[in-house]
């Protein structure tokens, strides 16, 4: 009898606490390698909504290794453009009442330490040493519970990955904190205040929970992304990217325990930590409909849904087949086809 998917995944638990899933596929000389950690929006504290996304972009920026031409150097740079930061985010905070020369002066000085900076760092390292090896697909994903890196490699680059990853997990610097703050600003205003559908939907998340960790948007609310700070991030990492919150799976063409060497070799090393999960309140029970209107200049559109407990209990593959029916089945194309 042939064997299911899920009988041919083999686990292993590493000391630290990572577990490793793989899966071996000998359709092609390649490898699909994904690292999740068990934290997201929803571990993020009230006034810093944002976090766990603008952290997914700053895992990319390089390492202590990966990224400098001179990290001593670098390194003195980048504390001076935190104190800088930090004192320019606090005088802007203030409003009206902001000393308008302090922030030029501050600013002007931001900009200077930022060009200095750059001299010392090669842009987007992390993804030339990818490229270079043949990758593709290399990407990362934020949700409420979850972040996710992931990247398809040849397969006999998987070390390459173990020793870029593991490198992420410990050491990761958080350049261009500034300017990409700036860029995820950017990014909430095409994607929630320019588009109807995001628009929409953040609206409706926003309606459907009464408690604030999942009705915030996961891009943040714009107030608190123009004021993130980055020892807030750092201590955001250290809390929730640790060996004992991650699973690492490993699919395509590989022989299991030659992984398990490679991934106990490089993540075996890192110390596991005391998590501190965020206090999760309990969702109350819905009385009844709640209903938002959202004015915008689109075509009229419409969310309906209902709460559903998560997984992995039983009930919610029933939902799943309950929305396949609902969304995906032939009916509802002709129904789209009909409309247009």
């Amino acid at each position: 009898m042939a064997q299911g998917l899920g009988e041919r995944v083999q686990r292993f638990t590493l000391k630290n606490g990572l577990r490793l899933l793989t899966l071996e596929r000998h359709l092609s000389p390649t490898v699909a390698l994904y690292i999740r950690y068990r934290a997201g929006a929803a571990d993020e504290t009230d006034g810093k909504t944002g976090t766990a996304h603008l952290l997914e972009h700053m895992m990319f920026k390089g390492t202590r290794t990966i990224g400098t031409r001179n990290y001593l150097r670098e390194e003195k740079i980048l504390h001076r453009i935190e104190k800088i930061g930090t004192a320019l985010d606090r005088e802007k905070a203030k409003g009206k009442a902001a000393i308008q020369s302090l922030i030029t002066t501050l600013t002007d000085q931001l900009t200077t330490l930022q060009k200095e900076q750059r001299r010392l760092t090669l842009s987007n390292e992390i993804d030339r040493l990818y490229s270079e090896n043949g990758a593709v697909g290399l990407n990362a994903s934020t949700g409420q519970d979850l972040t996710t890196y992931q990247v398809s490699i040849p397969a006999n680059r998987i070390e390459l990955w173990a020793r870029i990853e593991s490198d992420r997990m410990v050491h990761p610097v958080f350049r261009e904190f500034y300017a990409e703050r700036d860029v995820v600003m950017e990014e909430r205003r095409q994607r929630s205040e320019s588009d109807p559908d995001g628009k929409l939907r953040e609206g409706y998340l926003a309606a459907a929970f009464s408690c604030p960790s999942y009705r915030r948007p996961i891009l943040g609310w714009p107030s608190d992304i123009s004021r993130l700070d980055m020892a807030y991030m750092e201590r955001f990492f250290k809390n929730t990217h640790a060996p004992n919150n991650t699973v690492i799976a490993v699919v395509g063409d590989i022989q299991p325990s030659a992984v398990l060497k490679i991934v106990e070799k490089y993540f075996g090393r890192i110390s596991s930590q005391r998590l501190y999960p965020a206090a999760l309140t309990e969702e109350p029970r819905q009385y009844g409909e709640k209903r938002v209107d959202i004015i915008f200049a689109a075509e009229p559109q419409m969310i309906m849904g209902y709460h559903k407990p998560p997984p992995p209990v039983f009930a919610d593959y029933a939902f799943d087949i309950i929305e396949s029916i609902l969304t995906r089945g032939r009916d509802i194309a002709t129904f789209q086809n009909t409309r247009r």
